[in-house]
């Protein structure tokens, strides 16, 4: 799991100061943004190994 720190230009984005939800669930909300653009890079890399392996077939 990333530290707040390495999160903080997300939490920047998605922060209201006017929220009453606080901090802690930007956070969260962060860390969940930060993790499917992980699982999305991760999913287009399998994807290109898939058709290359076609292409190759």
């Amino acid at each position: 799991m990333k530290p707040k720190t390495e999160l903080q230009p997300i939490i920047d984005l998605i922060a209201a100061a006017d929220s009453p939800v606080g901090m802690d669930a930007v956070y969260v909300h962060a860390l969940i943004l930060d993790k499917l653009e992980n699982l999305s890079q991760r999913l287009e890399q399998l994807e290109n190994k898939v058709e290359n392996l076609n292409k190759n077939s």
